[in-house]
């Protein structure tokens, strides 16, 4: 019996597309705070997160159902904004209440939020395909 094995090219999609929304997130955040766009002061600011996310991906196996909602996406997520926090403290860069939970909420938005959508379309394809 032959295992369902996930392609090459969707974990590729999956982690750029992570890479993408948590990028995203930091030019946002800086733009936000007329941070500027200095690249070594967007770097200092996205490493954390990036750090956290494929920390997430390596204790989730992301590889192994990229696209799931759970565990993958929750464990990304959740992932690159704890271990995200942590980093930024460890490295002096400033850690507030409100930082968290805005980070906390756009990083679910984007790292759950996609793989909700790509969710969705499946499901809608296999239906037209179903009732065609």
């Amino acid at each position: 019996m032959q295992k369902n094995r996930t392609s090459a090219g969707a974990i590729l999609l999956a982690a750029v597309l992570d890479t993408a929304f948590v990028l995203a997130f930091v030019a946002i955040g800086r733009q936000s705070h007329d941070e500027g766009s200095a690249f070594l002061g967007f770097l200092v600011t996205a490493w954390p997160f990036l750090a956290g996310a494929a920390a997430g991906w390596l204790i989730a196996r992301a590889w192994r159902a990229p696209l799931r909602l759970a565990p993958t996406g929750v464990v990304v997520w959740a992932s690159a904004v704890v271990l995200g926090m942590l980093l930024r403290i460890v490295s002096a860069q400033g850690v507030q209440l409100s930082f968290v939970i805005v980070t906390a909420v756009v990083l679910a938005v984007f790292l759950v939020g996609w793989r909700a959508v790509a969710l969705l379309v499946r499901r809608l394809r296999m239906r037209r395909a179903a009732s065609a």
